[in-house]
């Protein structure tokens, strides 16, 4: 989390405190334990979690009170059976615990809540929300946090505290004959689907071959030979009936031998990636129609948008925001269609990236948990764990899920492995059977990666997940007993350690991830730093400068500030040296270092190693490399490639919550010369809108600011008169920002126009 220290805020606000307009105001965006839709879940804590979205006319909440019932009819003043919570005075809109009578297992039950603002103006009670417990004593569970299926009485199934998954039909963009017995259908982007069709047949048992693809040829069929990628591809043969029917095409369960691969809900059709399809069938037989059965977990097309003078930008965005609702469908971040396992580092970018296209967390929570007690092989990925506890806590303000999992963050650190001065290695005897169990790593052992996947040596034949030159997607990186990545990683998850016992008011054990990461910074200062060039080596006992040795610290605000430009000039002597994971850090070093422009040159070049390649050479998702050269067993459904998703939002636009849940938040633009940027993304508060017009000698802008929280404005200062809202405001704080003086003003919920020029 980066902080800012300011000392003065001017703070804003242009709208009423009450409605003008006549219009009854509600509280909206109900959820239950972070869940949109809980009655499509069952709830699993007796004492369940209550939030909402509060009116932005409201401005800030000042009281609220919340109805719960056994039935909607008894949702009412004076009727209510369970918990009619009094008018409480208090600002929380979010993470409120019921204190009712006691909840049953496996019921039904319903709530709703009204809300004071300043002046005292009263809401009107929200619309009722439904939510199902399920069993709260769960002993058969593996382990903390676990999700089961759960079948209710009306025959539907549903997941413990998580949304789920449901099909969606799609017809097909293009579908069209090619000769008396085939015909093609595009339906425009991939999707983890099965298909449906209808055929008219003269006679019994006909056949008709069908082949399902991600990928086609130009003479519109289906591009038949993956060869050794993972790029979607099936095909199957029917017997059809005489006569017009419909048939779904049968898939074989996905059988991926990983330690810990998911498996699809049991009473789902299986489902494979694929774009394309093409019908080659006897004469005689009619093909009427087509459907793409798409299986998307939960999700909001509309609560994220984006949209910039750079349509290479504009095109990169849709891709991410798109994979990041088509790759969830098992309730769980995993890595591709390939090995359907979750990876801590794959799972912390699409974390990221979910929460900046919709208002959804449960995913995120569920992958978290798991991961922490399912642990896979690389050493970096361990401490990503950590990360993503984080991140959970800053943008929804949930503390019992920190607390739930602590001890195993704690230990997630790897703190276990290090030596006095902090510095921690895999190589030097600590990494025991005890520790391994300790961290719940059951197969296998730690091993350090950096980046995936390693190169080929010289002389050697190219592997199938390997790339094809030496230094790989590592840039040559030199691994040594104590490797500058690794601790850098380890320098940032104790600093996330920091916060989370902090938030948890172990006042002891904050102090001690304080002074233990300070500790490991100065290490890796004194041991992995290069004063003479500027730059850090790759570790101990060499003196190779990977891109990835400094693009890592410079992410994790390890380089001192006097040497932040000779980093970043070395980091961009490398190119995109990295894979599609290392480029999330990549971009996070360049916007630490001011390095705007070239970030943008970054996300919106053509060549080999982009995101526009991704969609030069067909695919619909993210892929898992830059490109088959790279790893030619990649999959085209890849989220750990969908940096720019959460990039676009958290660093180009600077939109990140300053306190946990969004309480208040910064806007600290960095447009690289991008004249017209607009973007609306969800928060647990509500919507964030940020349109900003920007040139060199003047900044427009129109943000939109959710009730009950807080925004803080960062503009450069050079553009020192500043307009809101017809007002002139000077503001009283100006701070240094990466090297860049910055005044900043904070403003309260409501919509502005802002205007800041020379």
């Amino acid at each position: 989390m980066i902080k800012y220290f300011v000392s003065i805020f001017v703070c804003l606000s242009f709208l009423q405190c009450t409605p003008t307009n006549g219009k009854s105001v509600t509280p909206t965006g109900l959820t239950i334990e972070l869940l949109r839709a809980p009655e499509q879940a069952v709830i699993t804590d007796s004492e369940p979690e209550f939030g909402w979205i509060f009116p932005q006319r409201m401005v800030s909440q000042t009281a609220y009170k919340i109805l719960v019932s056994t039935s909607y009819d008894l949702l009412e003043e004076g009727k209510t059976d369970l918990w009619d919570s009094g008018k409480i005075t208090n600002d929380k809109s979010i993470n409120i615990s019921y204190s009712g009578k006691k909840l049953q297992l496996n019921s039904e039950y319903w709530w709703r809540v009204k809300v004071w603002g300043v002046n005292e103006f009263e809401s009107d009670y929200s619309k009722p929300q439904q939510f199902n417990t399920g069993n709260f004593n769960r002993p058969e569970n593996e382990w903390n946090g676990q999700s089961n299926w759960v079948k209710l009485p009306d025959g539907s199934w549903v997941a413990e505290n998580r949304q789920m998954a449901t099909f969606t039909e799609i017809e097909p963009a293009i579908f069209k004959k090619l000769n008396k017995t085939s015909w093609f259908a595009d339906f425009e982007k991939a999707a983890f689907a099965t298909f449906e069709f209808s055929a008219t047949s003269e006679k019994e048992k006909t056949k008709i071959e069908i082949f399902l693809g991600e990928r086609k040829n130009e003479d519109f069929t289906v591009h038949k030979n993956p060869g050794v990628s993972n790029i979607g591809f099936y095909r199957v043969e029917i017997e059809l009936k005489k006569g017009t029917h419909s048939y779904q095409v049968e898939i074989p369960r996905h059988d991926a031998k990983y330690p810990n691969s998911q498996k699809l809900a049991p009473f789902n059709p299986e489902v494979l990636p694929f774009r394309y399809a093409e019908l080659n069938a006897e004469n005689g037989t009619v093909v009427n129609w087509v459907k793409q059965l798409a299986l998307f977990y939960y999700f909001d097309d509309k609560a994220s948008h984006f949209k910039s003078t750079n349509n290479n930008l504009n095109k990169v965005w849709d891709l991410c925001k798109y994979t990041l609702k088509a790759t969830p469908f098992l309730g769980v971040y995993c890595d591709g269609n390939r090995e359907r396992m979750p990876y801590e580092a794959d799972a912390y970018i699409q974390q990221l990236g979910h929460y900046s296209v919709d208002r959804e967390f449960s995913a995120a929570q569920y992958t978290t948990a798991f991961l922490l007690s399912h642990a896979s092989w690389p050493t970096e990925w361990q401490m990503h764990s950590v990360m993503m506890a984080h991140e959970h806590y800053m943008y929804t303000g949930d503390i019992e899920f920190i607390e739930m999992v602590y001890e195993d963050l704690q230990r997630k650190t790897l703190i276990g492995l290090s030596r006095e001065d902090g510095l921690i290695s895999t190589r030097t005897g600590k990494l025991t059977p005890g520790f391994l169990k300790s961290i719940h790593l059951n197969v296998g052992t730690l091993q350090d990666i950096v980046d995936w996947p390693k190169g080929t040596p010289a002389g050697e034949k190219q592997a199938n997940n390997a790339g094809a030159t030496p230094e790989g997607e590592r840039d040559g990186f030199v691994f040594t007993d104590y490797n500058t990545v690794v601790n850098s990683f380890h320098f940032y998850s104790l600093k996330c350690m920091e916060d989370i016992a902090g938030a948890l008011g172990k006042t002891e054990d904050k102090l001690f991830y304080k002074k233990q990461s300070e500790k490991v910074r100065e290490s890796i200062l004194k041991n992995m730093f290069d004063t003479k060039r500027g730059i850090f080596i790759d570790g101990i006992d060499t003196d190779h400068a990977s891109l990835h040795a400094n693009m890592i610290p410079l992410a994790f605000n390890i380089v001192p500030e006097k040497h932040i430009k000779s980093v970043a000039a070395f980091i961009k002597t490398r190119g995109m040296a990295c894979s599609v994971y290392g480029a999330q850090y990549l971009l996070e070093a360049l916007y630490n270092a001011g390095e705007a422009e070239y970030a943008l040159e970054l996300m919106t070049s053509e060549n080999k190693r982009s995101w526009m390649n991704m969609i030069e050479v067909g695919s619909t998702m993210t892929t898992e490399a830059w490109d088959e050269y790279y790893k030619p067993n990649l999959t085209w459904n890849h989220a750990w490639g969908a940096a720019p998703a959460n990039i676009i939002p958290r660093r180009l636009l600077g939109i990140q919550p300053l306190e946990p849940g969004f309480k208040t938040f910064i806007i600290n633009p960095q447009p690289a010369g991008l004249a017209n940027i607009k973007l609306e993304i969800p928060t647990i508060r509500g919507s964030i809108h940020c349109n900003l017009k920007a040139t060199d000698n003047k900044w427009e802008m129109e943000i939109s600011v959710p009730g009950n929280s807080e925004a803080l404005i960062f503009l450069p200062s050079e553009l020192s008169k500043i307009v809101v809202n017809e007002s002139e405001v000077i503001p009283e704080s100006r701070i240094n920002n990466l090297g860049i003086s910055k005044n900043t003003f904070s403003l309260k919920s409501g919509f502005y126009k802002i205007s800041a020029k020379k």
